[in-house]
């Protein structure tokens, strides 16, 4: 049970598993010599890489892209983006994975014409890491220049050995988590998801008159 070890045989645990695809080496390594600033290989390549061991699948199975994330905020036009995700297609090529890279500093720019709701400009990739639907893609591995790994994992890593999906209502809202949850469930049926909690009942105290409302945003899942 690699989810009952201490923290740091985990995470040499989810080095060694995330070793056996090679393509994600691939990318770590060919996004490492982008040099972007604050980037991490995230969400769903690195769990369902975690999923595919536990599962005897091949490493790559299922997997349908390996999600960069950068944060610039020096720069929020689509032009100086675009620049980088140009240099990327190049630095990637020959991979037989799609590789998608985004600067998580201009997402509040187009958010709402996309998803129909505003969301906040997040202050680091590790902000933008912990709106996913999902607290098992709360996940992201970078190479530092000395070749040590930073992994950033806020809700641990248990639930990603254990194979248990568990919904985050921050942001994104129930439908994309169930959507992204039904697709990963044919692929893994060894997954344990649970439900989305329920909605509060929304309540009008006699004495003030004043109700309580809850609201989500939305955004994109892997």
């Amino acid at each position: 049970m690699i989810s009952r070890l201490p923290l740091d045989e985990q995470l040499d645990a989810l080095k060694s598993v995330l070793s056996r695809n090679e393509v994600l080496l691939e990318v770590l390594n060919r996004t490492a010599r982008l040099g972007l600033p604050d980037w991490y290989l995230t969400a769903g390549c690195l769990f369902q890489t975690v999923w595919n061991v536990a599962t005897d699948r091949h490493p790559t199975s299922g997997i349908k892209d390996y999600d960069v994330f950068y944060f610039d905020a020096r720069d929020l036009s689509w032009a100086a983006e675009d620049a980088v995700i140009k240099a990327a297609d190049d630095a990637f090529a020959g991979l037989p994975a799609e590789v998608e890279v985004r600067n998580e500093a201009r997402v509040h720019l187009w958010y709402e014409q996309k998803f129909g709701a505003a969301s906040a400009p997040y202050a680091s990739t590790e902000a933008a890491i912990d709106s996913f639907a999902a607290t098992t893609c709360c996940l992201g591995v970078r190479l530092e220049r000395d070749g040590r790994w930073r992994v950033y994992a806020p809700h641990g890593l248990a639930d990603v050995f254990n194979l248990v999906v568990r919904p985050n209502p921050v942001l994104a809202p129930r439908e994309v988590y169930e959507t992204k949850t039904a697709r990963w469930r044919q692929q893994w049926p060894e997954l344990t998801v649970l439900d989305w909690p329920s909605e509060p009942t929304t309540s009008t105290p006699a004495s003030t008159g004043v109700s309580d409302d809850a609201s989500c945003g939305v955004r994109g899942d892997p």
